[in-house]
């Protein structure tokens, strides 16, 4: 079987330096190992998705010299693949409903730590979700649910922890954070109980994705270091779900002048404004170091 590598964009805002840099990673990687290259488009928040940023998002990746296998797999199109994963996670226990608004939630830190006591926070700094609404009685979610109040599912992670999370890890090829490689332990607990899936949306990025990589036969993850912590969710998850899973490859991040990773939501170097400015894809490419 060949190697199998994908670039997975959303198309929420036009493609930067960071994106293009990964897309051409992939694609060279996927070149050298004699493998093949996918494309997916990441467009489960139908809200912020549109088609037009899809088509400059394609015609960015063209413009670059990409090219990739069809059909696309678009997300938005296979919502029952994530329905599916989504109920044998309900039927095996290990999701439950979480109801609490934003104001509850800092309501119910502050109260926390108003006497020194602190409370955890995840890889990326956000405080962990309460987890009080884990013993929730059956019959009091369901009442909820039916008078239709708005919910996430929210993954039970020390649940899951105690069935799956023994001796838990990953081979990692790029780097970490701190410059871990190698054999690398997964600690989700470090995560708290993240959103699975919404009361609207049957799925978010850590389902979507390794249900995504597990039906696109993706045998090698090659995406930005921001992800890398992530990865030890979607470890437990591609357990949980009896999953294959990939190898992964964290590569550096393109950072702006300010030393911050790029943004879509701030304009940072957007390819199309380079294009506009005269540049050609080989500018591109030693722009990022390819």
């Amino acid at each position: 079987m060949k190697p199998i590598f994908r670039f997975a964009p959303s198309p929420n805002g036009l493609l930067h330096l960071g994106h293009a840099y990964s897309a051409l990673l992939n694609a060279r990687m996927a070149g050298e190992a004699d493998g093949r290259f996918l494309l997916r488009i990441e467009d489960i928040d139908t809200a912020r998705c549109a088609p037009e940023l899809e088509h400059h998002l394609i015609e960015d990746l063209r413009w670059l010299g990409l090219e990739w296998e069809e059909p696309v797999r678009r997300q938005s199109e296979h919502f029952a693949d994530y329905q599916a994963a989504l109920d044998t996670l309900i039927e095996a226990g290990l999701v439950y409903p979480a109801f609490m608004s934003r104001g509850e939630v800092r309501a119910r830190i502050d109260e926390w730590t108003r006497d020194g006591r602190e409370w955890p926070h995840d890889p990326d700094g956000t405080p962990h979700y309460p987890t009080d609404e884990r013993t929730m009685p059956a019959a009091e979610r369901r009442l909820r649910i039916a008078a239709g109040e708005p919910f996430a599912w929210r993954l039970d992670v020390e649940k899951a922890m105690a069935r799956y999370g023994r001796d838990l890890y990953w081979d990692e090829t790029g780097a970490g954070p701190a410059g871990e490689t190698g054999r690398i332990a997964a600690d989700p607990s470090r995560w708290g109980d993240v959103v699975i899936a919404r009361k609207e949306t049957p799925t978010s990025y850590h389902l979507s994705v390794v249900i995504d990589d597990a039906l696109q036969g993706a045998t090698h993850v090659v995406r930005g270091r921001d992800l890398f912590h992530a990865t030890a969710v979607h470890r437990l998850l591609q357990d949980i779900l009896g999953l294959p899973v990939p190898l992964y490859h964290h590569h550096d991040l393109i950072l702006g002048e300010d030393g911050r990773k790029l943004s879509k939501s701030r304009g940072d170097t957007a390819l199309r404004s380079l294009r506009e400015a005269g540049m050609q894809p080989e500018d591109i490419r030693r722009l990022v170091g390819l």
